[in-house]
């Protein structure tokens, strides 16, 4: 018998946003700013960045990404997004703390870059560096105005005080990747008054 379970939301607005850290030298917290809302880039325009840059309290592990600025094409949640894709497939993830043996659920909205490459954007979103959930996004009758975002879910168990989740494009020869924003963790807990038996 399986025991009921309640989420309590992990995500939250980012604390130390515009203060100038890199997050090489932040203290690992709770997981934050899953829609990609600093740095701010100039409305209606994009920033490329490359590994070992930082999206706030991402990293740009491999590849470089897009961060895209309000306006430039909708957002799912608040004004930018990430393009998974900027000359080549990058990789997105962020550190955070966890509790050992809890489950945390992870949702994210999904898109593709409309203005061009291969109808079928391709990725795998990553705990600790492995592939946990592959994904894909046709673009075909997408748009700037109408980016047709769709919701994804998985859940993972924390084995250490520290999770890494990641997101990467897997769309080799293209600059039009598949797009990522409102990523939320929230872990989940057993009911009080339920039992595991």
């Amino acid at each position: 018998m399986f025991a009921k379970r309640i989420c309590v939301v992990a995500a939250s607005s980012a604390l130390f946003a515009g203060l100038g850290v890199t997050a090489s030298a932040q203290t690992v917290s709770r997981f934050d700013d899953g829609s990609f809302e600093n740095p701010r880039v100039a409305a209606g325009s994009f920033t490329t960045l490359s590994a070992g840059q930082a999206i706030g309290p991402w990293q740009v592990t491999a590849g470089n990404v897009d961060l895209i600025g309000a306006g430039f094409w909708q957002a799912a949640e608040g004004d930018q997004s990430v393009d998974l894709n900027g000359t080549t497939p990058g990789t997105v993830a962020q550190t955070f703390t966890t509790v050992p043996g809890a489950n945390y659920t992870v949702t994210y909205a999904l898109a593709g870059n409309p203005a061009g490459g291969p109808t079928l954007r391709t990725g795998n979103a990553l705990i600790d560096g492995q592939d946990f959930q592959d994904f894909s996004f046709n673009v075909t009758g997408k748009s700037t105005t109408n980016m047709g975002y769709v919701n994804r879910q998985f859940t993972f168990r924390a084995t250490n005080a520290t999770t890494t989740i990641g997101f990467a494009s897997t769309t080799p020869n293209t600059s039009y990747g598949p797009v990522l924003d409102d990523v939320r963790v929230e872990r989940c807990a057993p009911c009080p008054t339920c039992t595991n038996g």
